[in-house]
């Protein structure tokens, strides 16, 4: 795994199969981010066995091939839609082109699951809404910063016992390296990447939602900016929010591509969950000037101060769970509504987000 590029943010961890070998057959297409081998990773190592890849740039399935040997190279994306055995399609497409690819694979029969953001317009979410509701497949979302990531999981477990009592805030800090020189050309435009609040704002979301136990949110506000990259006009390097919960539980969230050339990470990102007992901290990627290394949970309670480095001891229970639930039909790793729901917020945020740009104020 990659610590410096969050594009290739790929975690791995020790096989925990939920099913027999040759039990549940996924796919895998459209590998234009690199999280599509975290999700490739989480999904074999839960005991999904990756049979197709397919791609139009031979040079990207020559890659994934030599990462997952035995997988197959299809000669089209329709011998994969085709396929009977495959129960589950995995995809990172151009973020633009991800809900028309999801409605593609639930007509085939097959559950998605897509790269985060699953949508850049809200037109796209409502034609996966209709579909979900036609065909009765999964539209699943890899929300990494919180599936992927061992602290985070560790948080909703103290969470979940109450360790905290009730969640009543939530600070999310979400800062990337830019990289710019290797970031593909849809990175830097506005239609295809969604936006900053869009993109990698979605995380922040779907962990409120979570963590806070709502069903339903408003955006109070939210902002964006170009402050530094004008060589790329189209992208925005900051932007924040603020959320209030149907339970009220409150959010306040930024993110932002200013993660210091100095530090041994892509992004120093952090949560701090406030609950009416207690609160926690967590390090998700690095302590700073302290450790190098993932995972490290603060949290205070009744009983006293806590610390936990949980890095390889928590695993990812997400993948299993999402394949129990394709086989069952049932919701446990996930409900479709709270992907709906993350998704439709941080477009709402991106659509009324107030432009802090200082060519964009001098002109209003």
């Amino acid at each position: 795994m990659s610590r410096k590029d969050g594009m290739m943010y790929a975690p791995t961890h020790e096989a925990r199969p939920v099913v027999k070998p040759g039990e549940f057959m996924i796919a895998a297409m459209a590998l234009d981010h690199g999280h599509i081998y975290g999700m490739c990773n989480g999904l074999i190592e839960a005991g999904a066995r990756l049979k197709w890849v397919f791609d139009p740039d031979p040079e990207k399935v020559k890659t994934f091939v030599s990462t997952y040997p035995g997988v197959q190279a299809a000669r089209s994306a329709e011998e994969i839609l085709e396929d009977p055995e495959v129960r589950l399609i995995a995809a990172a497409a151009v973020p633009s082109e991800r809900g028309a690819l999801g409605l593609k694979v639930m007509a085939h029969g097959k559950d998605y699951f897509t790269d985060k953001t699953p949508f850049t317009a809200m037109e796209q979410l409502e034609a996966a809404r209709t579909q979900t509701a036609l065909t009765r497949q999964k539209y699943m979302t890899y929300f990494s910063e919180r599936l992927h990531v061992e602290s985070a999981v560790y948080a909703g477990q103290l969470i979940r016992q109450g360790v905290i009592g009730r969640v009543l805030q939530i600070i999310g800090m979400g800062p990337h390296r830019l990289s710019a020189p290797s970031r593909p050309e849809w990175f830097f435009q506005r239609d295809k990447y969604g936006g900053i609040l869009c993109d990698i704002g979605s995380h922040q979301i779907e962990q409120f939602l979570y963590y806070a136990d709502c069903r339903d949110a408003k955006v109070l506000h939210s902002k964006v900016a170009n402050y530094n990259n004008s060589a790329y006009p189209e992208l925005e390097d900051f932007g924040d929010a603020t959320l209030v919960g149907d339970n009220g539980a409150t959010q306040y969230f930024r993110v932002d591509w200013f993660t210091p050339d100095g530090l041994g990470t892509w992004g120093d990102g952090r949560t701090i969950i406030m609950g009416t007992e207690g609160y926690i901290e967590l390090r998700k990627y690095s302590d700073i000037a302290r450790s190098n290394t993932t995972d490290h949970v603060y949290w205070a309670d009744r009983q006293g101060e806590h610390y936990e480095h949980v890095s390889g001891k928590i695993g990812f229970p997400f993948f299993g769970e999402l394949i129990l639930d394709c086989l069952q039909r049932t919701e446990f790793a996930m409900t479709q509504q709270h992907v709906f729901k993350a998704a439709e917020l941080c477009l709402e945020a991106q659509a009324q987000a107030v432009n802090l740009t200082p060519e964009t104020l001098i002109k209003a």
